[in-house]
């Protein structure tokens, strides 16, 4: 009877994260004003990151509902109104001033004005007369204002180079600056390992057996029995497999371990194992599952076995999906073993590599 134990410690892990993406929130306001400008279409302003202070992006989108003359565009944040007949009043902490445009589209023709200041943004062109339709900017390098909550943004268009005289259409946009929300998890280093008789499924919850039996030993013929191991791990460097334990013993009497490989030898007193599918005799298995790692020289040549205590017998170098091992086990006896019942365990001790 051949006994086989061990203690691994076993470990299990399962991750979500999620990745919060900043979204501006965006209002359309209508704003009146006393001078008879048309009210701009569809409107929008959308902030790439919307943090406070922040350095980005703002892709403006708005709409004419008419041909006119335009030479030039009026956008001026305000922290308390998006209303023209309102005073303006300065986000704090925001800055326009060094925006640039890195694209636009209709007319396509539009320049930064050096009347623009921290809070106010001037877009100017050559006047010329601009069928209805869609006008997109898209602004680099806005500093966002540093208090959270809602602040405006007023849109206006002029015939004039300069954001002068009566604006031709006219709108109004609430936009949000929102907390940061920082999402972070921990993975902790795992090792899952388990041995048995047999592992049904590659799951360490279906293990069973921890006895190997060889029947009655013959000098006619080598006995032979299996065990199977399972291992899996995060490590950066894999994992490493080691067995300890002594050779098959009944008292004093002694079947001796093979210190050397070897092939299986009716009647020569010996033991030994290894790690892949055999033909002389027929028994055991080559490594399988999703994960890396194999057995070790020389517990890797077919038909051939050895066994010393202390050896490692399977490794792997990198971090390994579930891998299955079957352990293949022989004994041989002379004529004149002493009778009797022999028997050992053998502890096989799994080591992440962090």
């Amino acid at each position: 009877m051949h006994r086989l134990t061990t203690t691994p410690a076993l470990h299990r892990l399962s991750l979500w994260a999620a990745e919060i993406m900043p979204l501006a929130v965006i209002l359309l306001l209508g704003v009146s004003v006393a001078y008879g400008s048309t009210e701009l279409g569809a409107r929008s302003i959308y902030i790439a990151n919307d943090s406070s202070g922040s350095v980005t992006s703002y892709d403006l989108n708005f709409s004419t509902t008419s041909s006119e003359l335009l030479g030039s565009i009026e956008v001026q944040f305000c922290s308390n109104s998006p209303l023209l007949s309102d005073v303006c009043v300065v986000p704090v902490g925001q800055n326009v001033a060094a925006s640039t445009i890195a694209s636009q589209s209709a007319p396509g023709d539009f320049t930064i004005s050096n009347l623009t200041n921290a809070n106010t943004l001037i877009l100017t062109r050559t006047p010329s007369i601009v069928a209805a339709g869609t006008l997109s900017f898209n602004f680099a390098n806005i500093t966002n204002p540093t208090p959270e909550g809602t602040f405006y943004a007023r849109i206006q268009t002029f015939p004039t180079t300069d954001a002068s005289g009566s604006p031709t259409d006219y709108g109004g946009i609430a936009l949000d600056i929102n907390s940061s929300v920082a999402v972070s998890t921990y993975v902790p280093p795992y090792l899952y390992f388990c041995i048995g008789v047999s592992i049904a499924g590659m799951d360490c919850n279906n293990a069973s057996g921890n006895y190997v039996t060889f029947g009655n030993l013959t000098p006619l013929a080598t006995s032979s029995s299996a065990s199977q191991m399972l291992v899996a791990t995060n490590a950066l460097n894999g994992y490493s497999i080691q067995v300890n334990g002594s050779s098959m013993t009944s008292g004093n009497n002694v079947i001796p371990p093979l210190s050397t490989a070897s092939v299986a030898r009716p009647g020569v007193d010996q033991f030994g194992l290894n790690l892949v599918a055999n033909s002389q005799p027929a028994i055991g298995g080559n490594a399988q599952g999703p994960g890396t790692g194999s057995p070790l020289l020389p517990y890797a040549q077919p038909n051939t076995f050895k066994y010393t205590s202390g050896d490692l017998v399977a490794s792997s170098g990198q971090a390994s999906d579930l891998r299955e091992y079957t352990i293949s086990y022989i004994i041989d006896i002379n004529s004149s073993q002493p009778p009797g019942y022999y028997a050992t365990t053998l502890t096989y001790i799994g080591m992440g590599n962090f």
